[in-house]
């Protein structure tokens, strides 16, 4: 793809008709889960991997019935593993584990080289254990048990929502703050810095920066950029993400949103996600205290063309409740408030099964999973579409549709 086609990936709102989505279809890796690794690659359970396929490709297809045009992450990426420099890097990255060792890490490199970019990808993907080993024998070897991960499998990339954002027509390549997910972060940089299709875009944040997880990042409209700060991402990791927004020109109004720091609540999306320009389906049980900091930059000579970001004023205006604090950003007169569930208690199991991790496909069109029954009813009853999608096994790893989709191009909303 041409650097003029390029430039025509982008994102301003969570609403924007969508166009291009990048997703990845479950996989081996998930088969690597069991009780004992389970918690530590941070899934509730352990999915039926041929009904979660089976899930998931009907949720690619009812995107693709809207005329959106889906990309995989394993495909970009054996597409980009087909560069020797992206191989390098890859392996490079892969083997710095220090747990390795010189000896093991040594083979590795090499044998990793030898692999072709679909048995790479794979590789990367599905991970390798210690009794899969064919070479590096020693003392690392030795020591770890057989059926130990030398290399960890990814079964997290399911959630392409989290290691990318489109703001505007710049990635935000995001760090992930649990280590079982580093290495989704790094595939998902290589992707979009080797990989012909995004040639020329601009690039923001890295997996090396403070954390930052795309979860809790919401575009609630043109220049309007919510950042959830809470069990993922931190308060350094959403100023750094706010003054590389402000120091690109990407928004006017950076919104930081305090969440509580619990499993069920991890992400901003979890809370709240959008479904039209003035509508937001949000869980009831925590609205009414959820509050935002507006953030804005000094007029004056910090806003200067090329300034560092780091030398930005950011001016943080005192807690607001968020609904209000986001109309006033957004320039409308009301954010409307569409409730998860019809009661407290049916609001909370809906909240954990994901009733607000829709994913808008249009204004007053989202895709939701079909076991949200009330919330869905509310949502239609608001005027939205609703794209009803089951979810029994892709929701073990505690993921909605937005979760599962990482938008690449939306028309302006």
């Amino acid at each position: 793809m041409s650097e003029q086609a390029a430039r025509q990936h982008g994102v301003t709102t969570e609403v924007g008709r969508l166009r291009t989505v990048m997703l990845h279809r479950p996989g081996p890796e998930l088969k690597r889960l069991t009780p004992r690794n389970n918690d530590k690659l941070l899934f509730d359970g352990i999915p039926w991997v041929g009904r979660a396929q089976e899930e998931h490709d009907a949720f690619a297809e009812a995107l693709r019935s809207r005329d959106v045009e889906v990309v995989y992450l394993v495909e970009l990426l054996t597409e980009t593993l087909a560069s020797e420099e992206a191989r390098a890097r890859a392996i490079s990255q892969t083997v710095e584990d220090l747990y390795l060792g010189d000896t093991l890490r040594s083979y590795l490199t090499t044998a990793l080289a030898e692999l072709s970019p679909e048995e790479l990808t794979h590789v990367l993907c599905e991970g390798i254990r210690n009794d899969e080993v064919r070479g590096g024998f020693g003392l690392v070897t030795s020591l770890r048990a057989s059926d130990e991960f030398i290399i960890d499998p990814l079964p997290n990339l399911l959630f392409t929502r989290d290691s990318s954002v489109w703001v505007r027509d710049h990635v935000a390549v995001t760090s992930l703050a649990m280590p079982a997910r580093e290495r989704e972060t790094q595939l998902t940089e290589l992707i979009y810095t080797m990989h012909p299709r995004f040639a020329g875009t601009p690039n923001i944040h890295g997996w090396r920066q403070e954390y930052v997880e795309g979860g809790d990042v919401l575009l609630l409209a043109p220049g309007v950029v919510a950042v959830g700060v809470g069990e993922r991402t931190t308060p350094a990791g959403a100023e750094r993400l706010a003054r590389q927004m402000f120091g690109a020109g990407l928004v006017e109004t950076v919104l930081a949103v305090p969440i509580a720091q619990q499993r069920a609540t991890m992400h901003l999306d979890t809370v709240c996600t959008m479904v039209d320009v003035d509508k937001i389906v949000m869980y009831p049980n925590v609205a009414d205290h959820l509050q935002a900091f507006t953030v804005t930059v000094t007029d004056g000579p910090d806003r200067a063309p090329g300034r560092d970001d780091r030398d930005l004023v950011l001016e943080v205006a005192p807690a607001e409740p968020f609904l209000v604090a986001a109309a006033k950003a957004m320039r409308i007169d009301t954010l409307h408030q569409i409730d998860t569930g019809l009661d407290p208690v049916t609001a909370e199991r809906e909240q954990w099964d994901d009733g607000n991790n829709t994913l808008a496909i249009a204004p007053r069109v989202a895709v939701a999973y079909e076991r949200n029954t009330e919330t869905n009813a509310r949502l239609e009853a608001a005027g939205i579409e609703v794209v009803a999608i089951a979810g029994s096994e892709l929701g073990s790893g505690r993921g909605g549709p937005r979760c599962m989709s990482c938008p690449i191009s939306r028309d302006p909303a």
